[in-house]
């Protein structure tokens, strides 16, 4: 209002002077409600975070539910031929959208669903060689990993990739101990898994997977004993959120520095949860449902690392815990995951002040 309306480029030009227009117009909302107006609307996001399935009322869910940073609203984009499915892994490998093992209440998986985000298409792959609830997914080197889990019986320390030009999984070297509950995330080129549960006791263990040695190394372990976690790779350090430590659900959040291989406590959340689905959107770590030890949640809330601060978000439509998330950057038709626009303008009319700035031009 101070600087572009009277700077000479726009008082030059009667194209600039056109845009400007047109902006002013859009702050002070003097378009019809029912007209679009792409200058009063929030961008279109270029990362979309999706949450898939869960537990949720006393049983597994099918929802879809997609994440706009921008508009800070999740849009449900629930697909009702899917099954549900529970404490699964997801992970956006070669253009696709993998939901891989998990539990429907009855039956232990496997089976490995591919989606593509842009035909909206499903299609089931290769299954793992193993049974694998409350499994840790990550991709690294072209390669989608599987690790741990729970298989109805045992709690598992082995690990598998697929690869996708081959539709096929190939066992890799066992982890250190048995983890399910776990969570992995990637950093400089190495696979790091931290906590879980054994079968007997909450995990404050971490270890991490050198694909070139084909390796697994012990880390250090946690501050906290952590089942059920979250763990994710943002800003050159891995962050463990959350979890369950065999008495009570955690707010807690530490982070480890691979340099000097130590973990430092960080600010705590705004709630306690475990088994929550977590993610990183525009450099914010954002961390959607849970168990909070009494019910399934719905809340959501972001950390920024800069600031080291958490902040509510917009909750999601479904409590639900045991979910799963992945994000997908620059969808081509990130349109059917967005919030719709028409609805995210301010109701706000100030036509004495859009007057006054018009008349400045």
């Amino acid at each position: 209002m101070n600087t572009v309306k009277c700077h000479e480029y726009v008082r030059g030009s009667n194209d600039c002077r056109e845009l400007i227009i047109s902006a002013i117009q859009s702050m002070y909302y003097l378009s019809s409600p029912t007209s679009r107006n792409e200058m009063a609307q929030p961008r279109l996001p270029y990362s979309v975070l999706f949450a898939f399935g869960g537990w949720s009322g006393g049983s597994p869910t099918n929802a879809i539910e997609c994440y706009d940073s921008r508009a800070n609203i999740w849009v449900n984009n629930t697909v009702n031929e899917e099954s549900p499915r529970a404490y699964h892994g997801t992970a956006f490998y070669q253009g696709y959208i993998f939901i891989v093992g998990g539990f429907d209440s009855m039956a232990y998986f496997n089976s490995v669903r591919r989606f593509d985000p842009v035909g909206f298409i499903w299609k089931e792959v290769a299954p793992m060689h193993f049974h694998r609830c409350y499994v840790s997914i990550v991709v690294l080197n072209n390669y989608l990993y599987a690790l741990g889990g729970f298989n109805g019986f045992t709690r598992l320390n082995t690990a598998e990739r697929y690869e996708h030009q081959k539709n096929q999984w190939i066992v890799i070297p066992s982890m250190r101990e048995q983890r399910s509950d776990a969570s992995a995330t990637v950093l400089n080129g190495k696979i790091f898994i931290c906590g879980g549960f054994n079968g007997n006791e909450c995990l404050s263990t971490a270890e991490c997977f050198t694909p070139e040695t084909n390796q697994w190394t012990p880390i250090a372990s946690m501050n906290s004993r952590r089942s059920g976690i979250g763990v994710i790779a943002c800003g050159g350090f891995v962050y463990a959120v959350g979890g369950f430590d065999g008495m009570n659900r955690l707010r807690t959040a530490e982070v480890y520095n691979e340099d000097v291989n130590s973990w430092s406590m960080l600010p705590n959340m705004l709630n306690p949860r475990s088994n929550f689905g977590l993610e990183v959107v525009d450099d914010i770590i954002v961390v959607a449902g849970g168990f909070n030890g009494l019910t399934t949640v719905c809340k959501a809330e972001g950390y920024n690392c800069k600031s080291k601060a958490w902040y509510d978000l917009a909750e999601m439509a479904v409590n639900r815990s045991a979910l799963s998330c992945c994000v997908v950057d620059d969808l081509p038709n990130v349109v059917m995951y967005a919030a719709p626009r028409d609805f995210l303008r301010s109701p706000v009319r100030r036509e004495d002040g859009l007057q006054a700035s018009l008349s400045m031009l």
